[in-house]
């Protein structure tokens, strides 16, 4: 199948990779001219044969927005685009209106499998139309993991579904990684425990917490045993903050995926105001001791 990719960062680059591989002809555009088969959009779009199909894999928000309305522009009736960035799903819909008033489809896909995916295949979370998805197929067949085509490859619904599946995907990531960090916090202050990465190693065979995200943290302890070499100050990408929103909006409890949320943006503070307050509460009404800042 020939494919049109605006992208070519960290995924959409190993995307391309792993699509040619599979026999598709991918032509690649990115603002980087270093990665890019074309110099321009305009230029990936005329070397595609209609009806073409363009897959756009750049950050959310403006980026994303731009891009489409300028593919608008240059596309035609019966084309496709498959909008596989991480952007809400509360955009889909309006992508989808506003590329359907020039007669061009629209599918958005969740993509996860980070920088492994050309190697193991990458998770996909379509939506869109029926006939919208089956013309994408061969393209979902070839990133997703070899096996059956439900394993790693869901139609998940209409337009928007897919970049939902992939929002609570991601937030369910925040929790399961949290509570692997907090695990490794407390083997290292026990004491007890002499040999944390080993333990941390030996908890990813035949235990019921084993997964991929705890194989890479035995990966990433290997190359730095108690993690010196880091900060700990993470960020967020979004998804997180729309799944805890989302929650919210339909009354669901998800003390897991908002505690782990609010643990990055602890993670961000040198000194938390929050925290001032308490302390200076606490010597107020019980005469508990406090620090002073120079100590």
């Amino acid at each position: 199948m020939q494919l049109g990719l605006v992208g070519l960062g960290k995924m959409g680059f190993n995307m391309r990779e792993r699509l040619r591989a599979g026999g598709h002809e991918v032509v690649g555009y990115d603002r980087d001219q270093q990665v890019a088969d074309v110099p321009s959009l305009a230029g990936m779009v005329e070397r595609l044969t209609p009806p073409r199909t363009v897959w756009v894999m750049v950050p959310h928000g403006e980026p994303t927005r731009s891009t489409l309305r300028e593919l608008a522009e240059l596309l035609a009736e019966g084309d496709l685009v498959v909008e596989g960035g991480n952007s809400p799903y509360s955009e889909d819909r309006e992508n989808a209106d506003f590329l359907a008033e020039r007669g061009i489809s629209y599918v958005d896909v969740g993509v996860s499998g980070g920088v492994w995916g050309a190697r193991n295949g990458y998770g996909l979370m379509a939506g869109g139309e029926t006939a919208d998805v089956e013309r994408v197929m061969p393209v979902f067949d070839t990133l997703r993991p070899e096996g059956d085509r439900d394993k790693g490859f869901v139609h998940a619904g209409p337009v928007g579904a897919g970049h939902y599946a992939k929002m609570v995907h991601n937030g369910i990531e925040y929790g399961l990684m949290q509570a692997y960090a907090e695990g490794f916090e407390l083997l290292e202050a026990s004491g007890v425990v002499t040999d944390v990465a080993g333990t941390i190693r030996a908890w990813s065979h035949g235990t019921v917490v084993r997964s991929w995200l705890l194989d890479l943290l035995v990966r990433a302890m290997e190359e730095d045993p108690e993690l010196q070499r880091l900060e700990g100050y993470v960020t967020d990408s979004g998804e997180g903050r729309w799944t805890v929103e989302e929650s919210i909006r339909n009354a669901v409890p998800t003390p897991a995926i908002t505690a782990a949320l609010y643990a990055r943006f602890a993670s961000r503070q040198e000194d938390s105001p929050a925290m001032k307050a308490v302390a200076a509460l606490r010597n107020q009404f019980g005469g508990h001791a406090v620090k002073s800042s120079d100590e």
